[in-house]
C-alpha cells in the first residue's frame, strides 16, 4: 500500500474546481507555450480532466482509510473498533468503485483513435500521468543564496521560467510540438539536477505524481522520480499519436509504426535506467508489459501494411500475409501471458487483457483464412513457378499437413481445396472464440468498431467456407496444422533521442557546470590586488570558462598577494569572467597599467595542492621552469558531466585546452600553460 500523502496534498490541480468543473488557468502573459494546449476542449482533454477528478477522490479516500486504520490499531474500545471497521468497509467500497471508474476511463481507447471512416482494429493507448503544481521559487532561491553565495532574488526570472515550463508540460498537445515540450523539460531537468541537487543533501522538494492506471498518488524527493514520470508521459504521448493515425493509408501506417516503436523505446529506457519505482505503472513488470504491448501493436501495423502492398491474387503474397498474421498472433499471445502474471494481473485493466486476448485469437483466425485463400483462390502453379512455391510452402506450416506430397498437393486442385477447407474450419473456430472472449468484457461490448471488425472477419470466413463446401463431400475435414509465424519487418525499439531538442541551461548565469554545480563546494570568493613585477604577475593560467591558475611562482607577485595553485578566476577588475575564454582573461590582464588589477578568485574545497607537493615541484624546476600541473579542470569537467540517473549525456567538452601566449614576459612552462 502506498504511504498516505501529507496533509496539504490536494491531488493534481489542472485548475480550480468550481461547481464540479475543472477550470484551467492559462499562462499569465496570455500566450501558451508552444506544445502546450491547456484550453483545448477535445475528448482527450475531457478524459484527462475526469481522470484528474477521480485521482483527487481516490487520494481523499486513501487518506481517510489511513486515518481509520491508525485509529483501529490505536483504540482498545470495542464499540469504537466496530464503528471504525464499518467506516473502513465503506471507504474500501468507495475506493473499489473509483478504481473501476478509472479503469473504464483508461479503457476508452476509442477517444484516441483517428476520425477516418475506414474500419481498423482499435489500438491501446495510454493516458498521461497527472502531477501536482510545484512551487520551486523559495527552495531554489534559498539554495542559490546558501550554496552559490548569490542573491536568490536575482534569479527569480529563471526560476519562474522553469516553473512555467513545468506547468506547460502537464498538458502537452497531441502532436510533435507536445513531444518536443516534454523532451525540453526532461533535458532541463539534467541542468536542474546538476545545479540544485547535491548528492548528500536533499533539496526538500517533493515531486507528486499519480499512477496512470490506478490513480494512486506517490511522492519522492528524488529528481529521478520526476525524470521517470516525464519519460513515461513521453512514451504515453507516443502511444496516443500512434493510435490516432489513419492506418488505411501507407503514410498513416508508417507514422503509427514509428510512434509505437518510439513508445516502446521510451518504456524500455525507463525500465533499464529507473529502479525502486514508487508507482506500479513504472515498475519493471509493468514496463516490460508495456514494451511488449507496443511491439505487438507495431507488428499489427506491419501486417496491415502488408495487406496494402501485396497483390491480392498472388499465391506467395497470400502465404506471406498468413505468416504475418501468425506473427501478430504470436506476439499478442506473449503480451497476454505477461498481462496474466501475478505482479501485473491485478493491475492491468481487464479490458486491456481481454482486448489482447481477442486480438490473439483474431489474428490466428486471419492466418488460417489467408492460408485457405492462397490454396483455393490462386491458380495451380506452372512448371516454372512450382519450385518456388514448394520451397515457400515447405516452411509455411509448423508441422507438415497429412496427405500427399507437396508436389502433388500444389498441383491438385481437389487436394488444395481439402486443405483450404481445413484452414477455414480452424479460422471460423478462432473467429468464434475471439467473439466469445469479446462478449465477456462489458467495456469492449460498447466498442462498436471492434465488434464490427470481428463480425466482418467471421462472416467472410463463413462465406468462403460455404463457397468451397460441396454437398458430395463425404470426407471428414481434418485439422489444419498451425502456421509458422514470420515477419518481413522486425519491430525496432527506438530509444529517446535526447539531443533532438536543444536546450540552454536556464541558470547559466551561475557559471560553468564544471565548477559551479551542486556537488562542488568552494570557499567564499576573495578579491586580490596584483601589480605586475619585472617577470610578470608570477602565475600560469590554463583552460577556459573559468580560467584556472595552474601554478604560482614562489616569491612572485601572485604568491605575495595570496593567489594559490588551483584557484579559479571569476572576475577581473569587476568584470565577470566565469564564462570567459582564456584569451579574454589574458587580454584583460595585459590591458592593466601601473595601478595594477583586481582579480576575483574562488578555491574549491580539496583542490589546493599540499604544500610539500608544491615545494617538491619547485625543487624540480630548472631555470624557473614550471612543469604541467595535472590539476587541470578536465577531470572535474568530466566528473560534472557524469551520467545522471536517467540520462547519459554524451556531449563532448568544448573547453579549450589551448593557452594563449600574448607576449607577456614568461619563462618556459608545461604544455597547455602560459605564464604571466
Amino acid at each position: 500500500m502506498m504511504p498516505p500523502e501529507e496533509d496539504n496534498l490536494d491531488g493534481p490541480r489542472n485548475g480550480d474546481r468550481d461547481g464540479g468543473l475543472i477550470l484551467l488557468h492559462g499562462p499569465k502573459n496570455g500566450s501558451a507555450r508552444k506544445g502546450c494546449d491547456p484550453f483545448a476542449q477535445t475528448q482527450r482533454s475531457k478524459l484527462q480532466h475526469r481522470r484528474a477528478r477521480i485521482n483527487q477522490q481516490i487520494n481523499k479516500e486513501m487518506r481517510m482509510r489511513a486515518g481509520a486504520e491508525n485509529l483501529f490499531r490505536a483504540t482498545s474500545n470495542h464499540k469504537v473498533k466496530e464503528t471504525v471497521a464499518l467506516e473502513l468497509s465503506y471507504v474500501n467500497s468507495n475506493l473499489q468503485l473509483l478504481k473501476e471508474e478509472l479503469e473504464e476511463l483508461n479503457s476508452s481507447v476509442d477517444v484516441y483513435q483517428n476520425d477516418s471512416e475506414s474500419i481498423s482494429v482499435p489500438m491501446i493507448p495510454l493516458g498521461l500521468k497527472e502531477t501536482k503544481e510545484l512551487d520551486l521559487l523559495v527552495p531554489l532561491k534559498d539554495f542559490i543564496s546558501e550554496h552559490y553565495g548569490e542573491e536568490g532574488v536575482l534569479f527569480e526570472k529563471e526560476i519562474k521560467e522553469f516553473m512555467e515550463l513545468r506547468q506547460a508540460m502537464r498538458t502537452p498537445s497531441r502532436n510533435e510540438a507536445g513531444l518536443e515540450l516534454l523532451m525540453e523539460y526532461y533535458n532541463q531537468l539534467h541542468f536542474l539536477d546538476s545545479r540544485f541537487f547535491p548528492p548528500t543533501k536533499p533539496l526538500g522538494v517533493f515531486f507528486h505524481w499519480y499512477d496512470s492506471l490506478t490513480g494512486v498518488p506517490s511522492h519522492q524527493r528524488a529528481l529521478a522520480f520526476e525524470k521517470g514520470s516525464v519519460l513515461f508521459n513521453l512514451g504515453a504521448l507516443h502511444t496516443q499519436l500512434g493510435a490516432r493515425q489513419d492506418r488505411a493509408t501507407l503514410p498513416g501506417l508508417a507514422q503509427a509504426i514509428d510512434a509505437f516503436q518510439r513508445a516502446a523505446g521510451a518504456f524500455n529506457y525507463l525500465k533499464e535506467n529507473f529502479s525502486n519505482a514508487p508507482s506500479l505503472d513504472m515498475s519493471a513488470p509493468s514496463l516490460n508489459m508495456l514494451v511488449r504491448l507496443m511491439v505487438a501493436q507495431v507488428q499489427e501495423c506491419v501486417f496491415e501494411k502488408m495487406t496494402l502492398l501485396r497483390a491480392q491474387n498472388d499465391f506467395l503474397a497470400r502465404l506471406q500475409l498468413a505468416q504475418e498474421a501468425a506473427k501478430v498472433e504470436d506476439v499478442y499471445s506473449l503480451v497476454h501471458q505477461t498481462m496474466t502474471q501475478p505482479h501485473v494481473k491485478d493491475y492491468v485493466p481487464f479490458s486491456w487483457t481481454t482486448m489482447v486476448h481477442v486480438k490473439s485469437e483474431h489474428f490466428k483466425a486471419l492466418s488460417h483464412y489467408f492460408a485457405a485463400i492462397a490454396l483455393c483462390d490462386c491458380p495451380v502453379p506452372s512448371e516454372s513457378e512450382l519450385p518456388e512455391q514448394e520451397k515457400a510452402f515447405m516452411q509455411f506450416h509448423v508441422t507438415m499437413p497429412e496427405g500427399p506430397s507437396l508436389h502433388v498437393l500444389l498441383q491438385d486442385p481437389e487436394e488444395r481445396r481439402k486443405l483450404g477447407k481445413a484452414h477455414l474450419k480452424k479460422a471460423i473456430m478462432k473467429h468464434e472464440e475471439a467473439m466469445r472472449i469479446h462478449g465477456l468484457c462489458k467495456i469492449l461490448r460498447k466498442m462498436d468498431i471492434l465488434q464490427e471488425v470481428l463480425s466482418f472477419a467471421h462472416k467472410r470466413s463463413l462465406s468462403k467456407y460455404s463457397e468451397i463446401d460441396h454437398e458430395e463431400d463425404f470426407f471428414e475435414t481434418g485439422d489444419a496444422p498451425d502456421i509458422h509465424p514470420k515477419t518481413h519487418q522486425k519491430p525496432e525499439i527506438k530509444p529517446p533521442n535526447f539531443s533532438q531538442v536543444k536546450v540552454t541551461d536556464l541558470f547559466h548565469r551561475l557559471g560553468p557546470l564544471s565548477v559551479f554545480s551542486a556537488k562542488n563546494k568552494w570557499y567564499p570568493a576573495r578579491r586580490v590586488h596584483l601589480r605586475r613585477g619585472e617577470n610578470g604577475f608570477g602565475f600560469t593560467l590554463r583552460g577556459d570558462s573559468p580560467v584556472l591558475i595552474a601554478g604560482v611562482i614562489p616569491g612572485g607577485c601572485a604568491a605575495a598577494a595570496g593567489l594559490k595553485e588551483g584557484d579559479y578566476i571569476v572576475s577581473v577588475n569587476g568584470k565577470d569572467c566565469r564564462w570567459a575564454k582564456h584569451a579574454e582573461v589574458v587580454q584583460l590582464l595585459k590591458s592593466t597599467g601601473d595601478e595594477g588589477v583586481d582579480i576575483g578568485v574562488i578555491t574549491l574545497h580539496g583542490s589546493q595542492a599540499p604544500r610539500a607537493q608544491v615545494d617538491k615541484k619547485v625543487a624540480g624546476m630548472s631555470s624557473g621552469m614550471l612543469k604541467s600541473n595535472k590539476e587541470n579542470s578536465r577531470k572535474s569537467l568530466m566528473n560534472s558531466k557524469s551520467p545522471s540517473t536517467l540520462l547519459v549525456w554524451g556531449k563532448k567538452s568544448k573547453r579549450s585546452k589551448k593557452s594563449t601566449y600574448s607576449g607577456v614576459p614568461f619563462t618556459a612552462v608545461g604544455d597547455n600553460e602560459a605564464m604571466y
